[in-house]
């Protein structure tokens, strides 16, 4: 492994000795495929294109974040940042690398949660967009753009991760394989938007599941927390440190976001109600601005009440995006109550 690592450092030098103009296109792009974008970016806009489409975005989103976190429990991966110096390259050769304030993640390096997430939840997005594609051309190009942008951005948000030592390339690229397998995967098996009881109770086994497992993995003698220890070590700056790239954190925000779509899932729009294209504009522009200054709000400094808060503002997201926000766009646009039909 220290071969493989050593050839990733080489890697991240190279790509940091490129252009200067790259460095605030590398940055903008790994904080712009945040997963947190998945929850607060893709689902509002995605949803308001399609409901199921936006659904299956916010589940399979979800989903592998929360297996990601289960994957680097048991990994271990390493990242760049830190492992130039605990593994005393940097003081055996010369090392020219940079820290940046997106640099300094705190949870395990394997998979690269960037590329495994984004790769996962917009795989059914790329889908739909493919299928519209199709209906409205003939030409293969015009068919084959929207994969042909996912595997581009994918690549991008690879080589940013790789930029700001947050992942060593064959992270990036487990991560990438691993997505795309979950998107393909579970995009048919997306549970149904009226089934809240089925999202409650995913939203507990996910939380349970993942307290289960962390109990286990330290009564085995594990140090769960090593990476936390390290990325504190090592850091450039403790103000890079943050609580939302600690394993803990994802979690949270999984459940709460399930128990926020059981929570959409038991106040749907009835039939009749639906969103004309002008209204579904101004609902994805709403929701967006919504979610955001939700996501906004200042967060306590006690790491339990951070946690707590963070659960409770993915919990909202969903029910504001699928449930609140459709009836306020329609009773705008009908305020004698009268529903509108397609």
């Amino acid at each position: 492994m220290d071969a493989l690592h050593t050839a990733g450092i080489r890697f991240a030098e190279a790509l940091q000795s490129g252009p200067p103009w790259l460095e605030k296109f590398w940055i903008s792009v790994t904080s712009l495929a945040d997963p947190k974008c998945i929850f607060t970016v893709c689902f509002p806009l995605a949803y308001f294109l399609d409901r199921k489409v936006g659904v299956s975005v916010l589940w399979i989103g979800l989903v592998s974040e929360w297996l990601n976190v289960v994957l680097k429990w048991f990994l271990f991966g390493e990242r760049p940042f830190w492992w130039v110096h605990e593994s005393g390259l940097a003081s055996k050769e010369p090392v020219a690398l940079r820290q940046f304030p997106v640099s300094c993640e705190t949870g395990p390096g394997s998979p690269s949660g960037h590329c495994m997430i984004t790769g996962a939840a917009l795989w059914p997005l790329v889908t739909a967009l493919t299928t519209l594609a199709s209906r409205h051309s003939r030409s293969l190009a015009a068919k084959l753009s929207p994969f042909g942008a996912y595997a581009l951005l994918l690549l991008a948000v690879g080589l940013s991760r790789v930029f700001v030592l947050a992942h060593f390339p064959h992270q990036v690229v487990g991560g990438i394989l691993a997505g795309a397998a979950l998107g393909w995967g579970l995009q048919a098996r997306t549970p149904v938007t009226r089934a809240p009881g089925f999202f409650v109770t995913a939203a507990l086994a996910l939380l349970l599941s993942s307290l289960a497992l962390h109990s286990l993995v330290i009564a085995a003698g594990i140090d769960v927390d090593w990476s936390i220890r390290l990325a504190t070590k090592w850091c450039s700056d403790r103000a890079w440190l943050r609580l939302d790239t600690r394993p803990f954190a994802s979690v949270c925000r999984d459940a709460g976001t399930a128990l926020g779509l059981g929570l959409a899932a038991g106040f749907p729009l009835h039939r009749g109600e639906r969103l004309d294209p002008r209204q579904r504009v101004a609902g994805a522009a709403l929701a967006l601005g919504a979610v955001q200054g939700l996501h906004r709000l200042l967060q306590p400094v006690d790491a339990t009440l951070w946690y707590g808060t963070s659960f409770l503002k993915y919990a909202a997201g969903p029910w504001l995006v699928a449930s609140l926000l459709p009836r306020l766009v329609l009773s705008l646009a009908h305020p004698r109550g009268s529903p509108h039909t397609e």
